[in-house]
């Protein structure tokens, strides 16, 4: 008796996993449906859906952003074409459309000057995501195996400078494709860019409205977050280096 409820609670469990799967399916479907028909408040509805439900994807960032854009909600597109690009770094479509958003921003912030070698290392970084780099990471390892193995075994001296040279390259790349995951996963998990959803606020001095008036920020500017120890005030950095005080709910998180 005890065998035959389990199957049924099996059977059960399934067919509900199943239903899950196909009801998520099915609105991703719709909201694609939704965006093609221009029906853009409907397929944001669907994709913020899917997005609570179902976790993070760099698909449906980037079809989310460029349906907010669609509404002419540039700080909202921006911010999704953000966390978009932050999942796939590298995906030159996310790319574009984040910077014909920025386009149409009031701020124009100009960064700062930084050594070549800081900027190749940053280009280096992002020329793929996070699990690309951990594939490429494996792979290398595999093949440096390989490679010392022929090195080590090999009872030809041809044989044994490939396997050489070819572990040499590959304990390169791995080590180069394990720094650049960890550098790609530290950027998901301690996020620090933020998007001002106001249409206009006033940085400030001081974490507080007596604080004297700095400067100005419009919606859809990138700031970055140097202090997160308060919950009603956010201490913010600019690309070109001016620093303030923000209230946190002017700004949100990528």
């Amino acid at each position: 008796m005890r065998k035959l409820y389990m199957k049924r609670l099996s059977v059960i469990l399934i067919f509900f996993g199943l239903t899950q799967f196909a009801m998520a399916a099915t609105t991703k479907t719709d909201a694609d449906s939704a965006y093609q028909k221009n029906q853009y408040e409907e397929a944001i509805k669907q994709y913020e859906a899917i997005l609570q439900n179902e976790g993070e994807s760099a698909d449906i960032y980037y079809n989310l952003g460029n349906s907010y854009y669609k509404t002419e909600n540039v700080a909202k597109a921006i911010l999704n074409y953000e966390r978009a690009l932050l999942l796939r770094p590298n995906d030159a479509d996310i790319r574009f459309n984040l910077d014909m958003a920025k386009s149409k921003t009031v701020d124009k912030v100009i960064p700062t000057s930084e050594v070549f070698i800081v900027t190749w290392g940053k280009n280096l970084v992002n020329w793929m995501g996070e699990s690309q780099w951990a594939v490429t990471g494996i792979g290398a390892f595999i093949v440096l195996l390989i490679g010392l193995s022929l090195y080590i075994f090999g009872h030809k001296l041809i044989l044994k400078k490939i396997g050489f040279i070819v572990a040499v390259i590959c304990l390169t790349v791995s080590i180069c494709a394990n720094v650049c995951a960890s550098k790609q996963k530290e950027k998901l998990v301690e996020r620090t860019g933020a998007i001002v959803m106001s249409p206009s606020i006033t940085v400030k001095s001081t974490p507080n409205e007596s604080g004297t008036d700095l400067f100005v920020l419009h919606e859809g500017t990138k700031v970055y977050i140097d202090d997160n120890s308060m919950k009603e005030w956010k201490e913010i950095r600019l690309e070109d280096g001016k620093k303030g005080w923000l209230p946190a709910s002017s700004i949100e998180l990528i």
